[in-house]
């Protein structure tokens, strides 16, 4: 048995060691510090892609270590390798087929006994793999001794204690990684026993595999499939013929007739035997458990009446620290993209290009995708605090306390983890519900991202607030939140109602992670993951978008602005949001814009309010500006920008006595002042919040569930409501004279 194991396992790596290059998986449950090490370990060389086939993100690095060259692969975080969700079937199909030179296991030493049970699912495959023992610090501290060198011996792994916070144990890791590769044989895990009866059910399976059955897909290892047959696993059974299954069930006979028909629930009750039979034998804790400090957090934050309050005064302080903090170099960025355009203005002009050129790049190009760049600062800052919510675990407690609320519209309180991932991009969000079991509860879900108020909405919030709610913007923000998951749940109700009539969902059930402060360095690679989505996307459908939008305001050439081909589009769109508080034609263009990306909304307001766009005729003298004028201009604008930043930076701390001139309202906020009011303003930031999704959302719905149905049904229902809701805000508040 175990000679027919190693021929099928070890083609691959004897072939990629030969080469000195090293494809090395790192495996682990959620938690247990997997990504944060291998942060720590590859830095900004990881780069992220999707598995082929699959849109489930996947990560990769690529860096040399004592001279071999290793190939890292991050596969999705699991408990297991039972196929249940897409990362499970992700994780057990590229390590069966794929089979890498060596897995590194990593395991929360804070938890043994529980992690123990996917490192014993592992060693199933007979890759050599090397057990990186995460979190040993905090396990020391909590008195915990743990035996390496017993968890050796009884697993025949390396094992090697680490701590991605404080980096230590990296070296040694890399280390033991390159030795067992280099000698595969002898790092050869032990065949784990499950006991007599299982383990002659599984080499009766192996015997007939070898001789009886037909051919065995090679690429998968011997003793892994006979395991995976005896536990019925579905996946794997379908294969083979149906002459091969029933060969199969006549080899389980004995099984099935001395333990029940439920193969499945007896092999998972054997590993978790093996699991705590090595923890109970390397783990020894203090005779005493003190009460942790997580254990006092959660008595409060995760108490029935205090919960969702303390929840929402937490998103309200992040929104607010995120406004104190970014606004400096929001202003600092407007000022350099001003210089921009005057810089561009006068090379254009000293060129000689045309006016439909110096157009297109001033007016197209830099007043759209310009005025998206102003907000990078703050979607930045939203991003790393996010991530430093989630890093804490307290992201996890969020989906906990909603479980209730989450239940109440017919959902698993699982739900809510997708739902939260909405607030940086609903994209991810909508590929994220194939985690869940219920095809119900996938598309219910995903029906219900769209009102989680992504990180695109954003610069549209940020614009306006700033223009007409300048003193309390981080309140206002916070409420456009809320009011996003108060819509979701009024939402989910009426579908429970109509369209997903049923049992009502189970009660949530998960494991909420210790509280940990993440490394500041883990956190800046996490932020800039996410920031880089906005980079890349002004830099691309952004900027493509701009173009294609002064195109439509520019065509019939020399035409009045309304008259041009978005201007009539924009009228055409106008009496539908006339009773909502912005009937003009230029917001109505700017909506229908933002359906392919809601950033474009405001780079077509970059290009549509500016003061031309509402009577002000530039200054005579700016018309074709000289060389020399614009460099004059940039050095000024340079100048200018360094002491706003300044100011900006003291008047954060308190020093506020140096007189500075405010500027005047002109430009984009000023054009907005002139045609919106405080209660239309806010109207049109809830409708933006409400209405349809943006074209990459549908089409990852498309991609998600086979069809367009449920994107039609997506466009439909959330145009609704957000016309329903904006009426309400906009009517409502006419009637009670608030904003008008």
């Amino acid at each position: 048995m175990s000679d027919s194991n190693t021929t099928v396992i070890a083609r691959k790596p004897s072939a990629a060691v030969s080469t000195g290059k090293l494809r090395v998986a790192f495996a682990g449950n959620p938690n247990s510090g997997k990504s944060t090490l291998i942060n720590a370990i590859a830095g900004t060389r990881l780069h992220v892609g999707n598995w082929p086939g699959v849109t489930v993100e996947m990560k990769e690095a690529s860096f040399t270590h004592n001279g071999h060259r290793i190939d890292l692969v991050d596969l999705p975080g699991t408990y297991s390798l039972s196929p249940y969700s897409q990362e499970e079937v992700i994780a057990a199909d590229y390590l069966a087929k794929e089979k890498p030179d060596v897995i590194v296991n990593v395991v929360d030493a804070t938890n043994l006994e529980r992690n123990l049970y996917l490192t014993v699912q592992l060693l199933e495959l007979g890759i050599p793999t090397v057990i990186a023992l995460n979190i040993h610090d905090e396990a020391e501290k909590k008195g915990y001794r743990i035996d390496t060198k017993g968890i050796e011996k009884s697993l025949g792994v390396t094992v090697v204690a680490t701590s991605a916070v404080r980096k230590t144990g990296l070296d040694e890791l890399l280390d033991a990684v390159v030795s067992t590769a280099d000698d595969p044989e002898r790092h050869k895990p032990h065949d784990v026993s499950y006991g007599p009866d299982i383990d002659q059910a599984a080499n009766n399976v192996l015997e007939r595999l070898g001789s009886e059955l037909a051919p065995v897909p090679d690429e998968y290892p011997l003793r892994w499939l006979a395991i995976r047959l005896v536990e019925q696993d579905e996946r794997i059974s379908g294969l083979f013929d149906e002459r091969t299954v029933r060969i199969v069930q006549d080899a389980t006979e004995h099984l099935r007739s001395a333990h029940g028909s439920d193969l499945e629930s007896l092999v998972a009750d054997a590993r978790y035997a093996v699991a705590n039979g090595v923890a109970h034998q390397v783990l020894k804790k203090p005779a005493t458990a003190k009460v942790e400090l997580t254990e006092k957090i959660d008595s409060v934050v995760l108490n029935r009446f205090w919960g969702i309050p303390i929840f929402l005064a937490a998103m309200w302080f992040l929104f607010k620290l995120t406004f104190d903090i970014s606004t400096p170099f929001m202003d600092w960025m407007d000022t350099v993209i001003g210089v921009v355009s005057a810089w561009a203005g006068a090379g254009l002009a000293a060129i000689g290009a045309s006016e439909w050129i110096s157009s297109l790049v001033i007016d197209g190009i830099i007043a759209g995708v310009g005025t998206v760049f102003v907000f990078l600062p703050i979607i930045l800052a939203m991003m790393f605090f996010v991530t430093l919510l989630e890093g804490t675990g307290y992201m996890a407690r969020a989906a906990f306390i909603m479980d209730r609320a989450m239940r109440s519209i017919g959902l698993h309180g699982k739900s809510f983890i997708p739902l939260l991932m909405g607030f940086g991009c609903n994209v991810p969000s909508i590929y994220a519900t194939r985690t869940l079991e219920n095809p119900k509860d996938k598309v219910l879900t995903a029906l219900l991202v769209p009102y989680m108020s992504c990180g695109a909405r954003l610069p549209v919030y940020v614009l306006f607030t700033a223009a007409f709610f300048a003193t309390n913007q981080g309140t206002v923000l916070w409420s456009l939140y809320v009011l996003g998951i108060v819509v979701a749940m009024i939402m989910g109700l009426i579908f429970k109602r109509t369209l997903f009539r049923g049992e009502p969902a189970p009660a949530f059930v998960m494991e909420l992670p210790p509280y940990r402060m993440p490394s500041f360095k883990s956190l800046m690679i996490h932020t800039w993951e996410k920031g880089r989505h906005f980079v890349v996307k002004a830099g691309t459908w952004i900027l493509l978008a701009s173009i294609v939008v002064w195109v439509l305001y520019s065509l019939p050439w020399g035409a009045e602005k309304h008259d041009t081909l978005l201007g009539r589009t924009g009228q055409a769109v106008a009496p539908v949001l006339a009773p909502l508080g912005f009937g003009d034609w230029q917001a109505g263009a700017s909506l229908v814009t933002g359906v392919v990306a809601k950033e474009v909304v405001v780079s077509t307001m970059g290009e549509i309010y500016a003061p031309a766009a509402v009577g002000e005729e530039p200054a005579e003298e700016e018309a074709v500006p000289t060389f020399g004028e614009g460099v004059t201009e940039i050095a000024t604008g340079l100048v200018t920008a360094v002491g706003d930043s300044a100011m900006g930076v003291l008047s954060s701390v308190g020093i506020t006595s140096i007189a500075v001139e405010e500027p005047g309202d002109d430009g984009l906020l000023g054009s907005l002042k002139g045609t919106f009011s405080p209660l239309s303003a806010f109207a049109f930031m809830v409708f933006v919040l409400l209405y349809v999704p943006c074209m990459i959302v549908l089409v990852a719905m498309r991609q998600e569930f086979g069809s367009w149905k449920w994107a039609g049904v997506s466009v439909a229902t959330t145009f609704a409501a957000a016309w329903v809701v904006t009426f309400i805000v906009y009517q409502g508040g006419s009637l009670l004279g608030i904003g008008v």
